[in-house]
């Protein structure tokens, strides 16, 4: 195939992780080694950054902020949550951005995130073959759901997992300090997928972890977690469940709606707003056990705790951005870059494509298999598939005892 010359854009979208900037170096410092990338732009805040014509010149980054750019958490170019309606209903987005690779001559489009954002990447895609704008388009994955079809684990999650593993551990410590007892509630993130939960499997695997894990795969009983709870508490003197933000009851209603109006709020793709459960459970516990119990929400600390990174997870994500630069000029296009694991006992983590058309929305949850019968827990099929991905430390430098995340100039591109 013919080599493609032109200038490249880069964006990130969605939930910021622990390496999402890692992947973003691999993009940027890739591209900036290719003869045939012009130009390598960085778009402020995903999607709407290139509809507002709001891009830097990456090529004008201290290559030494660039390289920091794999210690720092959270999105370094700014994110977005920014649905692109379909082309037959509105057309106007798609004629922006057209116009706008147009008059940079972006020819190279790499847009970095989960499951909604591969969705903005495969209409982008579709819309420039359609009218016959040649511009090659790569889904990076991004996500510490860790729910995206087609890839063995997603980049994210490695790093928000150790960091889950880790703190229930610490919690579970915390929590055997008084010599009264209580019944802790742990509100760990994930919607319709529980993989991040799932995690905290890997505190109990090192005898430090929740009695009752419960994931949204399958529905939640609630009088049955009070009858578990209660009767662990009562033979231990101590209880800790581990819970997912998006449980359901069996008529499909979060949990987390049992106590508040929260989750009747949508966002721009129409998902519910979560959170509040620990809360909400902790409350009902409280008043019919009269126990002491507490709720802890992990929130956003999961999300970016870059000091407490998987390394694997570091190497993986910049692996990605690099791969996905490398497949474009090439010549690929209208694929996401996917991780695919190595048959054998050692592991290994191969590069793979998967088109965006059978990505795009698509989910992908925790094996039923993997959950144990009575639904309280995870089997040792889970640990055996996590624990190769928190291995290893990555911590960014140090300036004064904190931490030195990449400070980038941000010089706006212009034409």
């Amino acid at each position: 195939m013919a080599q493609l010359k032109g200038a490249c854009i880069f964006g990130q979208s969605g939930g910021p992780t622990a390496v999402i900037n890692a992947s973003a170096a691999g993009v940027i410092q890739e591209a900036l080694k290719q003869d045939c990338i012009t130009e390598v732009y960085g778009a402020a805040h995903g999607i709407k950054g290139i509809l507002n014509e709001v891009f830097y010149d990456m090529g004008k980054e201290d290559p030494y902020e660039l390289d920091l750019l794999k210690t720092t958490p959270s999105s370094a170019l700014g994110s977005v949550r920014y649905k692109l309606k379909n082309t037959d209903e509105d057309e106007s987005d798609y004629k922006k951005l057209l116009e706008v690779f147009r008059k940079y001559n972006i020819r190279y489009f790499f847009y970095n995130g989960g499951n909604d954002s591969m969705d903005t990447c495969n209409k982008v895609s579709k819309y420039l073959q359609k009218v016959g704008y040649e511009c090659r388009v790569i889904g990076i994955p991004k996500t510490i759901d860790n729910d995206l079809w087609g890839t063995d684990h997603c980049p994210g999650y490695g790093s928000a997992a150790k960091y889950i593993a880790t703190s229930v551990m610490e919690v579970y410590h915390d929590a055997r300090v008084y010599d009264t007892g209580m019944i802790t509630v742990l509100e760990i993130m994930g919607r319709n997928a529980g993989w991040l939960t799932a995690a905290a499997h890997l505190a109990s695997y090192k005898g430090a972890g929740p009695d009752l894990i419960y994931l949204p795969e399958k529905p939640f009983d609630l009088d049955s977690f009070l009858d578990q709870a209660v009767s662990i508490f009562k033979k231990n003197g101590n209880c800790i469940a581990a819970v997912s933000e998006g449980i359901k009851d069996k008529d499909g209603v979060y949990i987390s709606e049992y106590g508040s109006d929260l989750a009747k709020s949508k966002d721009a793709f129409g998902h519910a707003q979560l959170g509040g459960l620990a809360a909400t459970l902790a409350n009902i516990v409280k008043q019919k056990t009269g126990a002491k119990v507490r709720g802890i929400e992990f929130s956003l600390l999961q999300r970016c705790a870059a000091h407490l990174a998987s390394l694997t997870d570091v190497n993986e994500a910049y692996m990605a951005g690099q791969e996905a630069v490398r497949c474009a000029v090439e010549g690929k296009t209208d694929f996401m870059v996917a991780f695919e694991r190595a048959a054998g006992d050692s592991y290994q983590c191969n590069i793979k494509l998967v088109n965006l058309t059978d990505v795009a929305n698509a989910e992908k949850k925790v094996p039923l298999e993997w959950i144990k019968d009575d639904d309280t827990g995870l089997t040792d099929d889970f640990v055996k598939y996590a624990l190769p991905l928190i291995q290893g430390e990555s911590k960014p430098p140090v300036e004064d005892g904190l931490p030195r995340f990449a400070r980038l100039r941000k010089v706006l591109a212009r034409k």
